[in-house]
């Protein structure tokens, strides 16, 4: 959330009213406050199972992971294509074309289950069907649902006419320019020199606690496409350390 816990927990421990205590991020606000997003995060975990013998990729209520991600995005389907690009660079996204259906997958869930579930809303199956297997709420599967719809009608747009409302919304929606190029039997650089020409590009965000209602000011910032400026200014004369 951005809300800075351990300063605030470090003056309630001194005795300082929560009232009292200044918000650090904005300077202007208390701490009293529920922190107002204006983004989404997803985190997921990463499994790394072949490294082990004789582990079940069933996932289950047992510690398998390790390590996971945080991805931050302006909607749900941004982050969350974000996170499985991350976890696995191999992957490009939630790709239907990774897994194929397997319903006992879905029932009980393994370290490929996304992918299965990604292939079972391609080949059709009902946002109901799918949480009587998976028991997933249903407001996610209509969001992987939004996903793979869109997926597929990518792959029913000719490279040489798609036009900068298609791209923009796939980029809104958390799709990587290698994974348009799939779909629209393109290549990444392509796609890329596309988005160029039609001057779509990410914005710089940062994650205030506030929505932006109040000024503030944060290290933490991420990319989005669901936005039209950036919320910090780039004169160009910084050093970048690699």
């Amino acid at each position: 959330t951005g809300y800075p816990l351990a300063y605030v927990a470090a003056k309630l421990a001194l005795g300082i009213p929560l009232p009292v205590i200044k918000n650090s991020v904005t300077g202007v606000t208390t701490a009293c406050f529920e922190p107002s997003l204006d983004y989404c995060v997803v985190k997921i975990p990463r499994w790394d199972l072949a490294k082990f013998n004789r582990v079940s990729t069933k996932i289950g209520s047992s510690m398998k992971s390790v390590g996971e991600v945080m991805s931050i995005g302006r909607n749900f389907e941004e982050a969350f294509q974000k996170a499985l690009r991350m976890v696995d660079e191999n992957v490009n996204g939630f790709d239907p074309n990774i897994q194929n259906v397997n319903e006992n997958e879905l029932r009980e869930p393994t370290d490929k289950r996304m992918f299965v579930l990604a292939a079972a809303l391609k080949q059709g199956y009902g946002i109901e069907k799918l949480y009587d297997l998976t028991k997933i709420n249903q407001w996610f599967l209509e969001k992987f649902k939004n996903i793979v719809s869109y997926y597929s009608s990518l792959e029913s747009t000719d490279s040489t006419s798609i036009s900068s409302d298609i791209l923009m919304k796939a980029k809104k929606i958390g799709f990587s320019d290698k994974q348009i190029a799939n779909a629209i039997k393109s290549t990444e650089v392509a796609v890329r020199k596309l988005r160029e020409e039609f001057k779509i590009t990410p914005c710089v965000k940062q994650i205030d606690t506030v929505a932006a209602e109040w000024p503030a000011s944060t290290n933490y910032l991420y990319l989005t496409y669901n936005g039209t400026t950036h919320d910090l200014q780039f004169p160009g004369d910084f050093t970048m350390v690699l």
